[in-house]
């Protein structure tokens, strides 16, 4: 007959260090949360504090595991330890973003020994971050557009152009005619498409939003006849709501029910702030169209020709494409990495085409 055990089995040395980092971990996702609370006021801070609230209650519970082997703890993950600096020095949603990401790559869902109230904690944590973040990409939406996509589409359009010219075997003066002509042109393309869009979008809304015509003309309406139920029937409303409506524009009933039907000039404001300027919309594409451009034409600007331009231009827009992919996979919460080498492969795609049918169309023309 055997002895039974008296207690649990003592945790085996791979567990120690694994526990070790988790409570590291912990301790520098619960200061994060401390550090980003202070530069938050009123619901902002009371969700990260909440949160760094959480994360102690999880350190607990490898303190408990570890026992005496909870002293001297290693040095939290290298990518916790950059959102700390960062925070510190930032505070901003691109932190709240990366956090995102960590809290969703959690291993607790994966490992015995955390319990299932903690994963599930861990997903509601990163819900939590991704609606925090949610926040500040909204303020960010419109500025950010225009800023990566015009600077974007300036790097690719003009590399792609210079790769072109460059296949055809041109001169080195050529190609940087070619890539200042390709500047300016994109550049003011690029404005007067965003001024056209934006312009249009105010006077749609000009066209499209009710004005104040049913309270001038309701005191002289008559009121077997009168067609202000036909203007709230075309803005959608059913024959007897209809009814109702009109007449309350008419003074019969005191009640303002359905008040999204008439003109509300605080909402029309708020559209158009959302629309924003067409002529600040067209300065900052031009600007960050200019600024993505002038990256493939910098070498051949500073004299350098052939082959070895070719080379310095295509890292300086790989590296500018890599920064402008991981900058959108940091705010939408992905992968840095995978956006920046997804940016690369259609710039540097669209370029080598180019330059493909450049080196042909410069044969045939020889």
């Amino acid at each position: 007959m055997t002895e039974e055990s008296s207690g649990p089995a003592a945790p085996s040395p791979t567990q120690i260090r694994r526990w070790r980092k988790y409570l590291a971990d912990e301790i520098a996702e619960a200061k994060l949360y401390e550090d980003l609370a202070r530069r938050k006021d009123g619901e902002e801070r009371q969700i990260l504090l909440g949160l760094a609230a959480a994360e102690q209650r999880h350190q607990q519970h490898w303190r408990d595991l570890l026992g005496p082997h909870a002293e001297r703890l290693p040095a939290p993950s290298l990518h916790r330890v950059l959102l700390g600096q960062l925070a510190r020095i930032f505070g901003s949603v691109f932190i709240l973003a990366l956090a995102q990401r960590a809290e969703g790559d959690s291993p607790y869902s994966r490992d015995e020994d955390a319990t299932r109230g903690m994963a599930a904690d861990e997903e509601i944590h990163e819900e939590v971050i991704r609606a925090l973040a949610a926040r500040g990409r909204e303020k960010l939406s419109g500025g950010f557009r225009a800023a990566v996509f015009g600077a974007n589409d300036g790097l690719v359009s003009n590399f792609a152009l210079i790769m072109g010219m460059g296949g055809t075997g041109v001169s080195a003066t050529v190609v940087l005619l070619s890539g200042v002509a390709g500047l300016l042109a994109g550049a003011l393309s690029m404005a007067a498409g965003e001024f056209i869009s934006v312009r249009s979008q105010r006077e749609l809304l000009d066209a499209t939003r009710p004005t104040q015509a049913t309270l001038r003309a309701a005191p002289d309406l008559d009121l077997d006849h009168n067609e202000l139920v036909l203007v709230y029937r075309a803005r959608g409303l059913s024959p007897e709501d209809a009814e109702h409506r009109a007449l309350e524009r008419l003074g019969i009933f005191e009640c303002n029910c359905r008040p999204e039907m008439s003109h509300n000039p605080e909402e029309a404001a708020d559209e158009y702030e959302a629309v924003g300027s067409a002529w600040t919309a067209a300065g900052s594409s031009f600007c960050f169209f200019a600024v993505g451009a002038i990256i493939p034409v910098l070498p051949y600007l500073l004299g350098a020709e052939g082959l070895s331009a070719v080379v310095i231009s295509t890292v300086l827009v790989g590296l500018a494409l890599m920064a402008t992919g991981a900058v959108v996979g940091l705010l939408s919460g992905a992968s840095p990495l995978k956006r920046g080498l997804r940016q690369l492969a259609i710039g540097l795609g669209a370029a080598a085409i180019t330059y493909a049918l450049g080196s042909v169309l410069g044969v045939t023309v020889a």
